[in-house]
């Protein structure tokens, strides 16, 4: 279809001696539109809509609506955004790739041509999931886990494998190369993009969808991109744009400069909370202001990093020359720094620290604030000075179930070394890991540059901590090695243990055995201290029940203390060699040591080599046998990739939705349930019905692996829905993990949540969810809605959703409920034993969206609202879900 360029956009940019056709924001102006008034991340949008304008999805009205943007209105107008590329990680990119697979089955079982199937943008896919923290603190630790996740996950990753063969504008980074938000902030992301059309070369903004809610991390760069769930990253894939409504942003002054002692990750903890409190769930957020120049481009990376956990789409820090010395820094040609420069300057992207674009809300922050702090022990939110580390941590200690009273227990080590004892509190893994700040020189510089100074001054981390180092690129080992770091980091344990998320994503492995065995016996409250952005309950290890997220140097100080019940500034941390006490002051290194050690030990050539041949792989991945064909060959036996059952029974077009009768509740949860409580990515517990069903297939319980690097097999994941251990559904009060109440057998008994769906199932009885706040926060987890509908959910009724999983349940078919304002399952007197019945949903029907359902559960009624948002989503939910939907466009 020719482009109708209704507002006579189209433009040439010529960059050293090249020309690039681009679609100028500035030409809006001939037609009384003037975007100049319009935030970065919406200006981006806009240039979007200018270039894809006539594509069927975006029309002229649509550009002229977001140029005018309201800044006080509440978001109601849908416009479609078409992301430049996609981005995976392996254990959302495994089920993506199934998805396809299965997708093109469909296509032909269906008559149409299965190879319409493919991407039609750039899609990479990073595999950093998939390899636990088994061995640890020695040198052979990071080899031996390699070789363990190998052998482990050999059936997924020849899957991939066949992917890259199968499919066009498909590459994958295998294993042992880095964390996927850190291979993109410091590779992939381009700034600028370009292409081939009609003979020319087109530049427009670099823009991302990702299966990973941390995609937002390349805000930092300027890059617009969020995360979404699998199912609709799947959809941009084919081609089909994102719907969304044009959003409120929220404008974010900085001014000042952090105070000496504080670091990145103190900053990211103030902003999150700030930001949480505020409530920018939906939103944009966008920094601006004088302070903007002062925020180094790999702190604005973490801030961008840690968008879900306050819940904005994006956070956005708009092209200045920072963006252009990281592009530098980090090894980009100079051909595209000066692209990025030129392209941002001409379409109004570059930042004017006296220009305050105008803004739905705004906030303040002066850096001189921010003080050196922690976050636990469940919610990332939850941020805690380092002053009052020793009095939160009793309070929430108090706090947990029972109010626990000490109960020591002495340990005897398996090494033969001096026994000890431990309690409640004591810190039993400490963590450097996670793209959120191993993409930080300046923070990783200072744990190295703290080990080296706790060495030297004879001290050592606690014998009960397991210790690792994790970083999101292997340009963080190059670095240690040319500044000296790492015998330092050594010695205190933290050895490289593998290049990978790890113990952030709940692949922290077991404890130490004899550790684990007095944490169980005694029923200790242990913790553990991650430089992560994610603490929720049951996800880090399911025998540790507090944890704490802070800067990489404070997880060497806390390892060094071995227990989080003490005040860092005023407890030692042990003797020197000459037995005087040593404090978290002296060996604390100041910003000008960190400063000179960066510019000494890193250059832009560690960049360049180390992602020169980023999607070779080494030879473990390049001999691993690669099926062939269009079709992938399903093996009934495999226990890792299995042919999902969406599409059993679709037809050409879709059958009517009915209204929800006789429905019972499945569960009936409280506020804050994340996607880890409804779908747990990390270790399966050997008495669940996922480690049935694997140990009747004849896999033994070392080889379970986790339920993340399991995805791709559908029978897996069903059982492990709701099946995190520190779930707590009230219908099946006294119990915690994945349980609830069968109402289908006399005495509606205590069953897990998958044997009573089996019985709901066979009986044909439709399921609902009841939640509170905030349901589904956390990771952008497309198993939580699919585990969802596989269950026989068809509807969840809750108090708020975060963004993504409201998403995700729509793009699977199920209906997004809410409560009326103020109201709850609790004050609307609703048990869960009640029989469901769900009215008006029949009018989507008509092509028409419900305001509102009626809702009856036994005595009591009431309105929920419909959270369907856009007609797009609508669509989605009439058709089935999303992936059905693309399959009849691609048909018809």
């Amino acid at each position: 279809m020719d482009h109708p360029n209704s507002f006579g956009a189209r433009a040439t940019l010529d960059v050293g001696g090249k020309s690039y056709r681009i679609y100028s924001l500035n030409a809006l102006k001939d037609q009384g539109l003037d975007p100049g008034h319009l935030p970065y991340g919406l200006k981006v949008l806009l240039e979007n809509l200018l270039r894809t304008e006539g594509s069927g999805s975006v029309t002229a009205d649509d550009i002229r609506a977001l140029a005018s943007w309201d800044p006080k209105a509440q978001p109601d107008r849908e416009i479609a955004f078409t992301p430049a590329r996609v981005i995976l990680q392996d254990f959302t990119g495994v089920p993506a790739v199934v998805d396809l697979a299965a997708m093109r089955d469909a296509m032909k079982a269906l008559g149409g041509d299965p190879e319409r199937i493919n991407p039609q943008a750039p899609v990479e896919l990073v595999i950093d999931h998939s390899v636990i923290v088994e061995d640890f603190g020695h040198n052979a630790s990071f080899k031996r886990n390699q070789e363990i996740e190998y052998r482990r996950n050999v059936e997924r990753y020849k899957f991939l494998r066949w992917g890259q063969t199968a499919f066009d504008n498909f590459r994958v980074v295998p294993p042992d190369t880095g964390i996927v938000h850190q291979v993109n902030l410091e590779h992939l992301a381009r700034g600028v993009f370009t292409r081939q059309v009609n003979g020319e070369t087109e530049a427009y903004p670099d823009t991302c969808v990702g299966t990973d809610s941390h995609t937002p991390m390349v805000n930092g760069l300027g890059v617009v991109a969020w995360g979404v769930g699998g199912i609709e990253a799947e959809a941009a894939m084919l081609g089909q744009p994102i719907s969304m409504l044009i959003p409120r942003v929220v404008g974010f002054k900085l001014h000042g400069s952090l105070p000496e002692g504080t670091t990145a990750t103190d900053l990211v903890l103030t902003i999150t909370e700030r930001l949480r409190k505020h409530g920018v769930v939906g939103k944009f957020v966008e920094f601006y202001g004088p302070g903007v120049a002062a925020v180094p481009l790999a702190n604005r990376a973490t801030i961008g990093n840690m968008s879900p956990e306050y819940g904005s789409t994006i956070s956005i820090f708009p092209v200045d020359d920072e963006t252009l010395n990281y592009l530098r820094f980090t090894g980009r040609p100079e051909e595209q720094v000066k692209l990025v420069e030129a392209y941002a300057k001409a379409q109004g992207l570059w930042h004017d620290p006296a220009h305050e674009p105008q803004y739905s809300e705004t906030l303040e922050l002066d850096l001189s604030t921010v003080e050196p702090s922690i976050a636990g022990p469940k919610r990332p939110q939850d941020r805690i000075a380092l002053s009052n580390a020793k009095q939160a941590f009793a309070k929430s200690l108090a706090a947990l179930p029972g109010s626990p009273k000490p109960n020591p227990a002495k340990v005897k080590p398996a090494d033969g070394g001096p026994e000890y004892t431990i309690d409640h509190g004591m810190v039993v893994i400490a963590a450097i890991t996670s793209c959120t700040n191993t993409s930080n020189p300046a923070v990783m510089m200072a744990a190295g540059l703290l080990a080296k100074k706790a060495v030297e001054k004879g001290l050592r981390t606690k014998p009960w901590v397991k210790t690792s180092l994790a970083p999101g690129s292997r340009v963080v080992t190059d670095y240690y090695a040319k500044a000296g770091l790492n015998p330092y980091m050594d010695k205190l344990g933290f050895n490289l243990v593998g290049y990978g998320c790890t113990t952030c994503i709940g692949n922290s492995g077991p404890l130490i055995p004899e550790v684990s065995e007095a944490v169980r016996a005694n029923d200790l409250a242990v913790c553990s201290v991650l430089s992560g952005n994610r603490n929720f309950e049951g996800r880090i290890h399911s025998e540790v029940k507090m944890n704490y997220l802070m800067s990489p140097p404070l997880v060497v100080a806390y390892a060094l203390a071995g227990r989080m019940d003490v005040d860092l500034a005023s407890t030692s941390l042990g003797k020197d060699t000459q037995g005087k006490d040593v404090y978290l002051k002296d060996i604390w290194p100041t910003s000008a040591e960190i400063q000179a050690v960066i510019q000494s030990s890193i250059t832009a050539d560690m960049y360049t080599r180390g992602y020169s041949n980023v999607f070779d792989g080494g030879s473990d991945w390049k001999d691993l046998p690669t099926p062939e064909g269009s079709l992938f060959t399903w093996e009934p036996a495999s226990t890792y990739v299995r042919n999902p059952p969406y599409f059993e029974g679709m037809g050409r077009d879709p059958a009517p939705v009915s209204d929800i009768k006789g429905a019972r509740v499945l569960a009936l949860l409280g506020d804050s349930v994340t996607t880890d409580h409804i779908s747990p990515a990390g270790t399966i517990a050997k008495d669940s019905p996922a480690a049935a069903y694997l140990s009747e297939r004849g896999i033994e319980p070392k080889n379970f692996n986790s339920y993340g690097s399991r995805r791709g097999n559908h029978e897996v994941m069903i059982r492990g829905t709701f099946a995190n251990v520190r779930l707590r559904n009230q219908i099946a009060p006294g119990t915690e993990g994945g349980w609830t109440r069968d109402f289908t057998r006399d005495g509606a008994p205590v069953a897990t949540i998958f044997e009573a769906s089996e019985h709901y199932l066979k009986a044909k009885t439709p399921l609902v969810i009841l939640a509170g706040k905030e349901y589904g926060s956390g990771s952008s987890r497309d198993w939580a809605a699919k585990g969802t509908i596989l269950l026989g959910v068809q509807a969840v009724i809750a108090e708020s959703y975060e963004r993504i999983h409201r998403s995700n349940l729509i793009g699977m078919g199920v209906l997004p409920l809410q409560f009326p304002e103020g109201q709850n399952a609790t004050t609307l007197g609703i048990r869960g034993k009640e029989t469901f019945e769900i009215t008006g949903v029949t009018t989507f029907n008509d092509g028409k969206t419900p305001k509102t359902v009626h809702v009856k559960a036994g005595a009591v009624e009431f309105d929920a609202l419909v959270r369907i948002d856009t007609p797009t989503e609508a669509d989605y939910y009439r058709h089935g879900g999303i992936l059905q939907y693309a399959i009849r466009n691609l048909l018809n």
